[in-house]
């Protein structure tokens, strides 16, 4: 199963850091959130990542082009016949990572849009760059295979200002977005899609975005199905939200690490 992240916006509320990197690309302890994002998943043996790329998305195409270098020490050899060295003494990840380029300015629906030849018309995950939790992946997709409808996406309890999901024994009835104040489980991403998703609810259009009509037509419908998760779930979207994270990781204490 594929696991599609979304990787393009511009992030405006953590402008300090993303004035010269997207979003996904700002650290937590030595590497970036992007990539903690991906060890939870490969943590569950998903490794196979379709990357949505936008805004400055070459800073990610470099990150993963160079990867073997960042990870490890190396020797350069300069003059003529100059060669690098690896000197391999990190493990590294054992991933396959398609960078698509979805567009600067468009929106989340059309970029998922945008990569459907990359997932082979099959079963996907999909999650935000920028959000992280201990969220049991094997579990997610066992239910998602479970209920048999197009559309499952993990219910979490934090802040009011995302879009809020109301059930009904697990079934979404209807998604509401960014609601000012929440009483139940709001959207927490971690998504797992049938590929009719794409198809039947997503288009090209540039503006569209997943949280507004694809999501709650796909509720409308009785196709979404929420996975409630009572465990630790935060986003990073805020400079305060992000050094909170960090500091879980470097005290030790991230309670998204399964490696």
């Amino acid at each position: 199963m594929k696991v599609v992240i979304l990787c393009g916006g511009q992030g405006t509320r953590l402008r300090e850091e993303t004035n010269v990197r997207p979003k996904p690309m700002v650290e937590i302890g030595t590497h970036p959130i992007l990539w903690h994002i991906m060890k939870i998943y490969s943590s569950f043996g998903l490794n196979d990542f379709v990357l949505c790329l936008g805004y400055k998305g070459h800073i990610i195409k470099d990150y993963f082009i160079n990867f073997k270098l960042r990870v490890n020490d190396c020797t350069v050899r300069t003059g003529i016949d100059s060669e690098i060295e690896i000197h391999q003494n990190e493990k590294l990840e054992n991933w396959t990572v398609t960078l698509a380029e979805t567009g600067e300015n468009t929106q989340t629906g059309a970029r998922i849009h945008r990569v459907k030849k990359y997932l082979n018309g099959e079963t996907f995950c999909l999650t935000y760059g920028d959000g992280l939790g201990n969220i049991d992946i094997e579990k997610l997709t066992a239910f998602h295979r479970s209920h048999g409808r197009i559309g499952t996406v993990t219910g979490v309890r934090p802040p009011g200002r995302f879009g809020e999901l109301e059930t009904v024994d697990n079934l979404v009835k209807e998604f509401a977005e960014k609601p000012q104040v929440t009483h139940g489980l709001i959207n927490g991403g971690f998504f797992v899609f049938e590929p009719q998703f794409i198809e039947e609810y997503l288009s090209d259009d540039e503006t569209l975005t997943l949280e507004s009509f694809p999501l709650r037509q796909l509720a409308a419908d009785g196709e979404l199905m929420v996975f409630p998760h009572e465990g630790f779930w935060q986003p990073m979207d805020t400079y305060r939200e992000w050094k909170m994270l960090e500091s879980l990781w470097n005290e030790g204490n991230a309670p998204w690490k399964f490696w």
